[in-house]
Order: C-alpha cells, then structure tokens, then sequence
C-alpha cells in the first residue's frame, strides 16, 4: 500500500471486533514508528502495549463516558514520553511533538495491515498510571485502542469520515492571517 493510499484509508472507527495483536505485530508498528524523525534523532515515543485479558480489563475501566466503543478493544497501548527525552530549545518541549510524529507513523503502518489504531483522550490517567506502574516523571500522552473493524451498526455512525477543516483554514504563506483561527465544528 501506497503511503497516500494509507493516508486516505486511515480512520478512526468505534465499531470494532477483536483480532489477535501478538508480539510480531506490535514489532512491525514500533519498527515504523521507530523511523519517524525527532529532534536530534532523541526518539522520544515510547509505549506499553496492554494484551493481557487481565490488565486490558482494568485499562478499560479507565475510560470515560463516550469511550464505551472501545471495551470490545484487542489491545490499547499507552503512548508515554518525558520532557528530558527530547530537545527544549526556546522554551519549546519538542517531545510532545515528535512523539506525534512517531504515534502518526505507527496508526498509518497499522492502517496498512488492515488494524484499525484509533487515539483518545478520554481516559483517567491516574487509573492508567497505576495499572500500567508507570513511574511519576512519565506522562502519557493518548491512549492508542487496537482492533478490526467490525461491520456491526453503532448508535453514532462511523461510516462517513468526519468533515475536514478546508485547506484554507489550515495555512497561510508567508504571514499569519487571522483565517488560521477557524475551529472544527462538532
């Protein structure tokens, strides 16, 4: 599959089913994620994928209202990092952003196996502190949910992809203009 193929068939679908995520398969998506660039070569992204039937119970008892979808999950993997992985320069903590970047390669290497990646933020982070024993200068950054696609209906259609900002609202040359403000509608 061709990158700007992945790019236009990557989604982040809520009906899922479960599939089988083992040890080669989390292999494959961190050796992509691995190649993404960060500041100084540092590679700040790390991650703890939870498959355990037991952990993966608790992980999901973390999530909040709107993040039911995700129980019928195969596998989530906390997205972590710390400020000293990574360059500031400028007052600018560039973990956070190369962590994207390694975090955007992994969904678009999953998307390429036929692996649904789906990120949220609607989690308790302390419940998943806990239940993963991260260490107190770690942040987790996102929650990554793992599964197939299931064709089965849910009450809130995932079928359509989610209206995208008009590439006008999304850059300017050569100054600011005030259109960069425009906010997604939900």
């Amino acid at each position: 599959m061709k990158v700007s193929a992945a790019i236009e068939k990557r989604r982040s679908y809520r009906s899922l089913e479960k599939i089988e995520i083992g040890e080669n398969v989390i292999k494959e998506l961190i050796h992509a994620s691995s190649l993404a660039p960060s500041c100084f070569n540092n590679q700040p992204w790390r991650y703890v994928f939870v498959t355990s039937p037991k952990i993966l119970e608790k992980m999901k008892t973390s999530l909040k209202k709107g993040n039911e979808w995700a129980h019928e999950a195969s596998c989530i993997a906390a997205v972590i990092s710390k400020k000293d992985l990574d360059c500031v320069i400028g007052g600018t903590e560039y973990y956070l952003f190369d962590t994207g970047i390694g975090v955007g390669q992994l969904i678009l290497k999953a998307t390429e196996m036929g692996i649904v990646a789906h990120i949220i933020a609607g989690f308790e982070h302390k419940k998943v502190e806990k239940f993963i024993s991260l260490p107190e200068d770690w942040n987790i950054i996102s929650l990554i949910i793992f599964g197939k696609r299931s064709k089965k209906k849910l009450e809130i259609s995932d079928e359509d992809r989610p209206e995208r900002l008009s590439l006008k609202y999304v850059y300017s040359i050569d100054e600011y203009s005030k259109k960069l403000n425009k906010k997604v509608k939900h």
